[in-house]
This record gives C-alpha cells, structure tokens and sequence, in this order.
C-alpha cells in the first residue's frame, strides 16, 4: 500500500485529509503548523488539521520550521512514498521533495499559473475573476512553480465570498485528488511545465488591504468587501472610528456625490457613494466592539446617527 505523509493547517486541508482516509491509502504522519493563540483571550489552539489527524490516531508532527535539519530528519524517518500538500504554510527543502518516490504533490485553490502564494481565493474574489480552481501539481522550492498535474474549474457567481469559495474548492480539491492519485501512482500522468510569463501573485493580505478605498468603483468595493469576507473583513472609518463592513450589494443607477458619501438611509441599507459616480448598499456591518449586524439593525441601535451626507473613510471623517 501507498504510504501518504499529508502536509496541511487550516479548515481547507481537512476535507482533502479526509477524503485521502476514505479512498483507504495509508496516511502514516500528519506535519501542521505548531498550536497558536487565537482570539482575544490568545487561547492556544491546534490546527484543524492536526485535530483531524488526531481523531483517527495519526502520529503529527508540528515544525516551526520545516528546514530546521532536527525536524526535517523526523519527517524524512517517516520515508512516505508520496506527500500530499494542501495549505501547508511552508515551502519545502529539496531534499524533502526529492525523497518520496512518487514525489510530492500539492493541492492549490487556482488554475495555476495565476494567484500563486497563500491568499489565492482572496484575490480571485478581489480581482473580481470570473472563474477560478484547482491545480494538483508537483511542489518545486519556488511557490507554487511545480509542474502542473490536473486542473479543475469553477465558476465564481455573485454570491460568492472567501467563505463560500472556499468550501467549494476544499471539496473540489478533494474530489480532483481521489481522481489523479491513483492515475499518478500507477504513471499514467503527464505533467507539464506553468508558463511563467502568465504568473501572477496573491500573497497573504495584510492589514493596510483591509481598508476600504471610496474612490474606486462600486463594482471594485463590492469584490473588495466579499474578496475580504469572512476573514479579515474590510472596514472603513466613520468618526475616527473602525466600521467593519461585511456585506453590500451592486447599485446599477448612477450617483453624483463624493466617494464615500452616504447618499440615503434605505429600509436594507445605507447608499455609500463609490468613485466614477457609481454606488453600493452596505447590508451587513459590524461597528467596533460590537458584534456583525444588519444595517437594518444598526441603523435602529446606535448608528442610528448615520445621516445623509457623512462622509466615511478618512481619519476625521466629518469635521
């Protein structure tokens, strides 16, 4: 039997571990990325891979780093046949790649050669791409420039945000693995080489991304806030303060107001003025320290003071 050494760390990675467990190959190590403090209190908490791995009694290895020999000699000891990837965190050494005999394989949420790095359904989103997917290929020590094996495509609608893609493509990345594993392992796959002129990027999002920018169209505002929810969420500012905006909605009807204006309350929203005389309809908000609510809601609590011709973004908004 095929012994499978799986590299994975957050919520993507489980349903493609799972799915390896339920095709019956022998998964005989987990590497994740050590526990980290998450939230407010900084509770320690493991990765969701590891507790997946945990459930069905998988030995886990967590590396700092990977490249440090004391760690790489613990998971070289393993000696798979195969290692599987899926938003592992690291790049890998060499002398890791080259040692399984059937190499190693990644699994990528774009159609390589575009969006390579770690926020790849973030920029599919920002960008507003009209499809997206997934790319199993081989790993190589630069990002995401290994050999590609298959491809899987999907669709991006209107309704999508990082969440929602993001569910859509662990399954799918699932599904296309059970598909290419046994056709790689028995050689009947040809792999072929990324074009690198078409490469493009989207590395993790950092926090100054998160802010939205009123001068830029509606339709750009609108894949910003979904290219951003769930995790982190864009935000703007209104007095100074931090308004995290979860949720709008496209406005097709052309505005004259200054970007970042706020045109008219409406029973589902505030009408925010956007660059090139365009619009959106914020629907969903979170004001700071409070929890996410619909603008309806906030609108009848304490941002009820929301007024026509405030104007949101900059440090002083109103003064």
């Amino acid at each position: 039997m095929t012994k499978i050494l799986f590299m994975g760390t957050p919520d993507f990675s489980v349903p493609v571990l799972q799915r390896i467990l339920k095709e019956g190959y022998e998964v005989i190590g987990v590497v994740t990325q050590p526990d980290r403090p998450v939230g407010r209190k900084k509770v320690l908490t493991p990765p969701p891979v590891k507790v997946e791995a945990l459930k069905h009694g998988i030995p886990v290895l967590q590396p700092e780093k990977i490249r440090v020999k004391e760690d790489l000699d613990k998971v070289l000891a393993l000696n798979p046949d195969l290692i599987v990837t899926a938003a592992f965190g690291q790049i890998l050494p060499n002398e890791l790649l080259e040692a399984p005999k059937y190499g190693c394989i990644n699994v990528h949420a774009s159609l390589l050669p575009e969006l390579r790095g770690g926020a790849p359904i973030h920029y599919a989103l920002l960008q507003g791409k009209e499809k997206t997917g997934i790319t199993i290929m081989y790993m190589a020590e630069k990002l995401d420039a290994g050999d590609i094996l298959t491809q899987s495509e999907l669709m991006i609608t209107e309704e999508d945000n990082v969440g929602t893609l993001h569910e859509k493509l662990s399954a799918i990345g699932a599904d296309l693995l059970a598909e290419t594993l046994p056709k790689l392992i028995k050689g009947e796959l040809k792999s072929k080489k990324q074009d690198e002129t078409a490469a493009t990027f989207a590395p993790n999002i950092k926090r100054a991304q998160e802010k939205i920018d009123w001068t830029q169209t509606g339709e750009a505002i609108f894949n910003h806030v979904r290219g951003l929810n769930p995790w982190p969420v864009a935000y703007t500012l209104i007095d100074g303060a931090v308004l995290k905006i979860w949720d709008t909605k496209k406005v097709t009807s052309e505005v004259k107001a200054q970007p970042g204006e706020v045109i008219s309350i409406e029973d589902n929203g505030v009408l925010i003025a956007t660059g090139n005389q365009t619009a959106v309809l914020v629907t969903e908000l979170q004001p700071s320290g409070k929890k996410k609510m619909t603008a309806k809601d906030y609108l009848r609590g304490a941002g009820s003071y929301i007024l026509p011709g405030m104007k949101l973004g900059a440090e002083n908004d109103n003064n």
